[in-house]
């Protein structure tokens, strides 16, 4: 049968655009038939006779489930006849949920009427037998294997719950393996909706965040409306532009035409459907290309195992942070900030073994505010704690790095002193006792501390040690206070 012997059936609620498709590829047609409701092309099918069908999804409704199933019926029983949809861009995530009720053919519109007559033209002529069944399986078995190497390439990519740095990076060049991509780019969504660019890779040169003008805050982009990924986290959908020109913006399309860009797809990020988005995943193609339904779903399910690897990659960082706090409440005195009296044993009972080991000295100095009970009865707790503070923070603030300073038992403090010699911890000890001897505390008169000095022995074990200092520590008490003793 000749083209001009075909029938056509064109379907959209508008008068206009009807009227506008007739004009322009009335002629391809023996006879085209026109339709303002998908009701009304039901109707029109049943009666049989159509070629091919055309669907305009133009000035449809996202989110519009009773409209896309509507569609959807009227796919599935096209009785055989081939399909078309014109689709804008801000629509094509209704592509893979129409191809699931039947093959179909589609363009991203708008689309010049050349173009359009020619895919018009293109599906109303006889198949070609040179591309056979034969030809067809070879051309699916190949897509089907570029589909799975690249599912093969995410997953060992999102395969360890790396840094979410280090696991962006990885995605994004796993993504770019796949034939025709020139560029990937992973954005993230943060707290307060502040969306991010994790990563990019680029065998084009193109920058993203030169092209959006910053890294943060991608919303906030005068592209938002425009550019796929960023439209695709803002609407929660599929996002297909087939030609950089058609979103509208000029500045745009020059950029991505100078790098070489024919096609962008992006894909919002969840863990789960339905979920909330965590990102987008976005992939750049030198030429335009028509997707399979195959297609389709394989990049949804590598963006749900992309969306479901940041998910517990954040998650794994939250745990890692609290586990963290939760480490320093369990090991820190709150009064003062020193490491806690078991912190303290434990370190050094470390120190100890880490000492004999490499044969390194290691000392120890105990510390204790001198009649600290008549501070507290001459003016009240809240100025000893301020005391305990005070001693504490000016300590801290003489010792090394590799010091620790620990807060025993009351007014008792204990400093572990790595790397020190008992001659070198008595100088220590002392510029110890004259910085607290010359600070002033508001509130009370000046405090002073007592210290005891010891040095740890090649066989010596913490509970030794400490008995050592303590009793150094007892001395320079009965000395007369606000002094230093080092053990026997």
């Amino acid at each position: 049968m000749s083209q001009s012997g075909r029938t056509g059936l064109f379907v959209h609620p508008d008068a206009v655009r009807r009227n506008r498709f007739q004009a322009v590829c009335g002629a391809s047609f023996g006879r085209l038939r026109l339709a303002g409701s998908s009701g009304a092309a039901l109707e029109q099918l049943a009666q049989g006779g159509t070629d091919l069908l055309i669907v305009d999804l133009a000035g449809c409704t996202a989110g519009d489930t009773a409209q896309l199933t509507t569609l959807c019926m009227l796919v599935r029983t096209r009785n055989g006849a081939p399909v078309l949809v014109l689709c804008p861009f801000g629509m094509t995530a209704w592509l893979p949920e129409l191809m699931g009720h039947g093959p179909l053919h589609y363009r991203i519109s708008p689309v010049i009427d050349v173009e359009l007559c020619q895919a018009v033209t293109q599906l109303l002529r006889a198949p070609d037998m040179a591309h056979g069944p034969a030809q067809q399986l070879a051309d699916k078995e190949r897509e089907l294997r570029e589909l799975l190497t690249l599912q093969r390439s995410v997953q060992r990519a999102v395969g360890k719950l790396e840094d979410v740095a280090e696991l962006a990076a990885q995605i994004c060049t796993a993504l770019c393996s796949f034939p025709g991509v020139r560029h990937t780019a992973l954005l993230q969504m943060k707290e307060g909706g502040n969306l991010r660019l994790l990563d990019q890779e680029a065998r084009n040169g193109l920058d993203l965040e030169r092209l959006l003008g910053c890294r943060d805050g991608l919303l906030a982009s005068p592209l938002r409306d425009v550019f796929p990924p960023l439209l695709a986290v803002s609407a929660g959908e599929l996002v297909l532009l087939d030609a950089p020109e058609k979103a509208g913006d000029p500045q745009l399309a020059a950029t991505l035409h100078a790098h070489d860009v024919r096609m962008v797809l992006a894909l919002p990020l969840r863990s789960e459907p339905d979920g909330p988005i965590h990102g987008a995943i976005s992939l750049m193609f030198e030429r335009q290309s028509q997707f399979s339904r195959e297609q389709f779903a394989c990049f949804a399910a590598i963006a749900q195992c992309i969306g479901f690897a940041l998910a517990m990659s954040e998650l794994k960082q939250q745990n890692d942070a609290l586990a963290g706090r939760l480490a320093q409440v369990l090991t820190t005195d709150p009064l003062t900030g020193a490491i806690n009296r078991r912190a303290g044993e434990q370190l050094l009972d470390t120190e100890i073994r880490r000492a004999r080991r490499y044969g390194l000295p290691l000392a120890v100095i105990a510390c204790n505010i001198d009649n600290f009970r008549s501070v507290n009865d001459a003016y009240g707790y809240p100025i000893g704690d301020q005391a305990l503070r005070a001693v504490s923070h000016t300590i801290a603030g003489r010792l090394r790095v590799s010091d620790r300073l620990a807060r025993m038992r009351g007014e008792e403090f204990l400093v572990i002193a790595t790397h020190t010699t008992a001659r070198d911890a008595l100088r220590l000890a002392e510029k110890l006792r004259a910085t607290v001897a010359g600070t002033e505390l508001p509130g009370c008169e000046t405090v002073t501390i007592s210290l005891g000095v010891a040095q740890v022995a090649p066989n010596e074990d913490a509970v030794a040690v400490m008995d050592r200092v303590d009793g150094a520590l007892r001395q320079a008490k009965r000395r007369g206070r606000n002094c230093v003793e080092l053990a026997q």
